[in-house]
C-alpha cells in the first residue's frame, strides 16, 4: 500500500515568526514586541486561533490589523484556515507597553531635545500668511517618506490650521491613555489641533494655552524613531516660534516667502528671530515663483528675486550662510493636491511644482549633521 502524506502541522514558533513581521499599524512596531500576542494555537486540522490584545477597545485600526494577521498566518506551510480574536490591553499592560515605547522612561519627555536626538528638525516659518508655507511643509515630508525616510509633521499653526486636509487626514489619533498616537498619511505621521476640535470650530486661546498645546503634541505623542520633523509654524514670530526654541532648541528654521518684496521684507523678520533664540537657519524656499505659460515662457506675477534677497539678508544678519533652497512656480496641481489630500509630489511628481520642492527636500534630507549638542563618549585621558 502506497504511504499516504501527511501535513505537518506548523510549530508555535513558526507562528510566532509570522506574527513578528505583522506591524500595529498604529505604532509600527511587531505586536510580538509590544506584548499584543495573547495567545496563538493550532489543531491537528491546522487551524490557528489567534488571540491579539488591543491597545484599547476603539482602536480604529482592529480591522487592518485583524487582516494582517490572517494574511501572516495563512501563509506559514500547514495551515488551513485562521481565526483571529481580539482582546483589551489591561491597564498594567498598557503603562507598561508606554514605559517600553518611551524607551524605559516611565515619565513623558520630548525626544528631540534629548542630546542625543538623530531626529532633523524643521521649523517651516513665514513672515505673513498666504506664501504656502503649509503646502510646502506638507509636500516636503510626502516626498522625504517617499524616498524612505521616517517623517513626522507637527501642525503647529494652532489657529490656522490646514495640515489634516493638505495630507488627507480626518479621522481623530488614538490614545493609549495620556499617550497619543498620531494618524499616519502618505507614510507621514501628523498630528494637528484640527483633530480635537469639532467641525471647524476656531481654536480662542492665549500664549500659555499655545505653549502647552505644542509640548503635548512633542511629549505626548508617540512619534518612534524619526529621520525627520516638520513643524508648521504659523505666520509672524509669536509665542508659537518662541516656544519651539524652549522646547526644541536644536530645530532649525526653514524660511518661506514669495517672489514680492514686500513679503521678503516681512519674511527676513521671521528668520531673523534665529538671533535671539540661538537656533540655526537652514535656509529660505520661494513660493509661487512665476507662473509658466503654454508657450514655456515665465510670467512673473508677484515679482522677482524676493527668495534670494531674503537669503542674502539673513545671511548678512547671521553672520554665516543662508541659501536659497529652491524656487516653486505657481501650479494648479499644487492647490487640487492641497484640496484633495494628495501632495501633489505623490499626485503628480513630473510637474515643475513637485521636481522643484523634491529637489528642496532631497537637499534638506542629504545636509550633513552637525555635533553641536551630541555626546561624543569621551573621557578625559589620565596623567
Amino acid at each position: 500500500m502506497d504511504d499516504v502524506p501527511t501535513t505537518v502541522l506548523p510549530s508555535r514558533d513558526a507562528l510566532l515568526t509570522a506574527l513578528s513581521k505583522v506591524n500595529d499599524p498604529e505604532i509600527r512596531k511587531p505586536i510580538t514586541e509590544l506584548g499584543m500576542v495573547k495567545s496563538v494555537d493550532v489543531d491537528d486540522t491546522g487551524r490557528v486561533a489567534a488571540a491579539i490584545f488591543l491597545t484599547v477597545a476603539g482602536c480604529p485600526m482592529k480591522e487592518t490589523l485583524t487582516r494582517d494577521i490572517t494574511t501572516a498566518l495563512s501563509a506559514v506551510e500547514g495551515v488551513s484556515s485562521v481565526e483571529v480574536t481580539l482582546d483589551v490591553m489591561s491597564e498594567e499592560q498598557r503603562t507598561a507597553l508606554k514605559t517600553q515605547l518611551r524607551g524605559g522612561q516611565a515619565d513623558k519627555e520630548i525626544p528631540f531635545a534629548r542630546p542625543g536626538s538623530l531626529t532633523r528638525v524643521y521649523a517651516v516659518a513665514s513672515g505673513k500668511g498666504g506664501v504656502g508655507k503649509s503646502s510646502v511643509t506638507v509636500n516636503l515630508a510626502a516626498s522625504m517618506a517617499a524616498s524612505g525616510l521616517r517623517v513626522g509633521v507637527v501642525d503647529a499653526d494652532v489657529y490656522g490650521f490646514s495640515v489634516p486636509r493638505m495630507l488627507g487626514v480626518s479621522g481623530r489619533p488614538t490614545q493609549v491613555d495620556d499617550m497619543i498616537l498620531p494618524p499616519l498619511a502618505h507614510d507621514v505621521k501628523v498630528i494637528s489641533i484640527g483633530m480635537f476640535v469639532p467641525g471647524n470650530q476656531p481654536v480662542v486661546w492665549r500664549g500659555p494655552m499655545l505653549h502647552r498645546a505644542l509640548q503635548q503634541f512633542l511629549g505626548d505623542v508617540f512619534w518612534g524613531d524619526l529621520d525627520v520633523l516638520l513643524l508648521d509654524l504659523p505666520p509672524g514670530t509669536g509665542d508659537i516660534a518662541i516656544s519651539v526654541a524652549q522646547l526644541i532648541p536644536n530645530a532649525e528654521i526653514l524660511v518661506v516667502t514669495t517672489p514680492q518684496q514686500a513679503a521678503a521684507e516681512v519674511a527676513e523678520r521671521a528668520g531673523a528671530i534665529a538671533l535671539q533664540t540661538h537656533q540655526r537657519l537652514v535656509g529660505v524656499v520661494e513660493n509661487m515663483s512665476w507662473l509658466e505659460l503654454p508657450d514655456g515662457s515665465r510670467q512673473e506675477i508677484f515679482g522677482s528675486g524676493g527668495g534670494q534677497i531674503v537669503a542674502d539678508s539673513l545671511t548678512r544678519l547671521i553672520g554665516a550662510p543662508v541659501p536659497l533652497l529652491g524656487q516653486v512656480p505657481l501650479d494648479t496641481r499644487l492647490r487640487e493636491g492641497g484640496d484633495s489630500g494628495l501632495p501633489v509630489v505623490l499626485g503628480d511628481p513630473d510637474s515643475a511644482a513637485a521636481v522643484a520642492l523634491r529637489a528642496v527636500a532631497r537637499g534638506l534630507s542629504t545636509r550633513a549633521r552637525g555635533l553641536a549638542g551630541r555626546s561624543l563618549g569621551l573621557t578625559p585621558a589620565g596623567r
